[in-house]
């Protein structure tokens, strides 16, 4: 169940097409089925945001897809990620030669998402939203449980 398409309940809260709301993980399950269902969320949507973002690693601009945006009932704005926390950090650096070869792809990724969240935070800003990311210490600070954890 890492993928599939979200059987939403409460249409009205979903800005977007509400039949084909798409999930890619169990975390992003989880989190629908959170908004879906709390009282507390005006609206909110999936993948429904696109930031465009200057990455470093090519210096071509790209398409950034935010998970969630999300509105609460008192009127608060988020746009959230979803990332475990070990790739919110740099990578460490290792010594063996598959680790060196993992260590630049993962830091790779590492100034990519550093971008994205830069172009994200600055737009939110403007719009008087707050960007997050919410890893796995979040979701159980939020009450979140991960499906087939």
């Amino acid at each position: 169940m890492h993928q599939g398409k979200f059987k939403i309940k409460n249409e009205r809260k979903y800005l977007g097409d509400p039949s084909n709301i798409r999930y890619r993980s169990s975390w992003e399950f989880s989190v629908m089925m959170w908004c879906d269902t709390n009282a507390s969320i005006d609206n909110w949507s999936s993948e429904e945001l696109v930031i465009p973002y200057l990455c470093p690693t090519d210096n071509l601009w790209h398409r950034y897809f935010i998970d969630f945006c999300i509105t609460m009932k008192d009127g608060r704005k988020f746009w959230i990620e979803l990332k475990p926390a070990k790739y919110t950090k740099p990578p460490e650096q290792s010594t063996t030669k598959r680790g060196k070869k993992r260590y630049i792809t993962e830091i790779y990724q590492y100034v990519k998402n550093q971008a994205k969240w830069k172009a994200a935070t600055k737009i939110a800003q403007e719009h008087d939203t707050q960007f997050q990311i919410w890893t796995e210490n979040s979701l159980a600070v939020l009450g979140i449980k991960i499906l087939g954890k």
